[in-house]
């Protein structure tokens, strides 16, 4: 299949219309106006993930899992670290990003320059191929008026050559004589006007050809220039993706690593309180200050206090309390 080009397919018929140039110009308008929106885009995805990395960064130092230890405090502080880099790596990628849109927005700017150039150009041109058609088209409409005043004069002429006034007729004839110079004269400037409307219309012809063919360029640019924006932004992404999972992974790993019984024996050996329950507690009889065997229930009065108040339960209510110092003490249950 044959390649359609600017040059071939935006000229007119009428010499003074500049609808195909204007057609390609808006072209170009609105393909500066996609690279200045996807360059906004890409600023404000830059601003969301430096807000997205500030708050990461703020969330990794917040305490979480403050009163644990071992194996899972290893865990729940590689987590945050790991959230830190996360959040870090995004603050890079904004600053990627705002390179990326930096490329494009130079990338536009230096087009417009190039464009402007041209565009000044051409309008010089369309100005002056304007003004020398309407100059062209007045003279030949001189023109066809002088000769029709000469075919007017000449047939005056011819008119009176029956008459017998001399002095009219040579009247007549000068009258003739004029008519032909000015028609003459007319039929030179038109002609001139004509050749010189023909050398404006073959360099207009060139330099629009020229500026199609630089117009092209730059559509070609602009379109392969975005395409490998878009396309070197995703691959930010996607890294962006790939750097996280590798983050979160570590966090992963350490939690591979969380042992559960290793946890659970490091507090029974950091905190252990005792290896020995408390003695049953037994009756005392107040009169006869013996010990009752069996612990029975007194008859009468309630046995006196020997020590202060139970600790409130550390659980629930089917907890062990507290041990006693007393190893003659029972066992509680509340």
């Amino acid at each position: 299949m044959k390649n359609l080009h600017f040059k071939d397919f935006f000229w007119n018929s009428d010499l003074t219309t500049t609808g195909g140039y204007d057609a390609i110009i808006q072209y170009l308008s609105d393909g500066k106006k996609t690279c200045k929106e996807v360059e906004d885009f890409m600023k404000a995805r830059a601003s969301v993930e430096e807000k997205y990395a500030k708050d990461l960064l703020g969330l990794s130092k917040k305490v979480c899992g403050f009163h644990e230890m071992n194996t899972l405090k290893r865990s729940m502080d590689m987590l945050k670290l790991q959230t830190e880099h996360v959040s870090l790596s995004h603050l890079q990628l904004a600053q990627s990003l705002r390179e990326e849109a930096k490329k494009l927005e130079e990338f536009r700017e230096k087009q417009k320059e190039a464009r402007k150039k041209i565009e000044q150009q051409m309008d010089a041109l369309h100005k002056q191929k304007s003004s020398q058609f309407k100059k062209t088209m007045d003279s030949k409409k001189v023109y066809e008026q002088k000769c029709r005043d000469k075919e007017e004069a000449e047939q005056n002429v011819n008119r009176s050559t029956n008459t017998n006034n001399t002095k009219h007729v040579d009247k007549l004839h000068s009258k003739a004589h004029q008519a032909k110079q000015n028609a003459e004269e007319a039929e030179r400037l038109y002609q001139q006007n004509v050749t010189t409307l023909g050398k404006i219309r073959d360099d207009w012809m060139k330099e629009h050809v020229k500026a199609c063919e630089v117009f092209e360029k730059q559509s070609v640019e602009r379109i392969n220039f975005l395409r490998n924006t878009m396309w070197t932004h995703l691959n930010q992404l996607s890294l962006q993706c790939v750097t996280s999972d590798e983050l979160y992974e570590e966090v992963r790993k350490s939690l591979e690593q969380c042992n559960i019984q290793e946890d659970i024996e490091h507090f029974v050996n950091l905190r252990r309180t005792g290896e020995k329950p408390p003695a049953p507690v037994v009756y005392e009889n107040f009169y006869s200050g013996q010990r009752s065997p069996t612990g029975g229930p007194p008859s009468r009065l309630p046995p006196p206090i020997r020590r202060g108040p139970l600790p409130e339960p550390t659980h629930n209510s089917r907890d062990y309390a507290q041990h006693s110092e007393d190893a003659g003490y029972s066992v509680i249950q509340y």
